[in-house]
């Protein structure tokens, strides 16, 4: 299993609607992705204008198809609210119960 991790910065007051987005949105477009398991997003304690999501994959192919073919897309969605371009890493999943996840959507 693979993690894309984005960090948004939202505009000073856009945080609510970035978070909107996020869950309406951008949760939407990436649940019809193949390979999708799950998303998380987080927003940061000392700076309410930070976000963080963690996409996360079935596979280190599904999660570049992502970055290539839908990535850009979604960041069009949220520019609106955006102060900066996002940041994005990938990672494979060392450690995590949602690997129970996988395996159960999987079979």
């Amino acid at each position: 299993m693979f993690t894309s991790i984005v960090q948004c910065q939202a505009k000073k007051g856009k945080t609510e609607e970035l978070a909107r987005k996020v869950r309406n949105e951008v949760l939407h477009t990436l649940q019809n992705r193949p390979g999708f398991i799950d998303l998380v997003a987080l927003r940061d304690n000392k700076d309410n204008e930070r976000i963080i999501c963690l996409s996360f994959w079935n596979s280190k192919a599904t999660a570049e198809h992502y970055q290539r073919g839908h990535y850009d897309t979604i960041v069009q969605m949220l520019r609106s609210e955006l102060e900066t371009d996002p940041t994005l890493e990938t990672f494979r999943v060392e450690i995590s119960t949602a690997h129970r996840i996988a395996v159960d959507k999987a079979a």
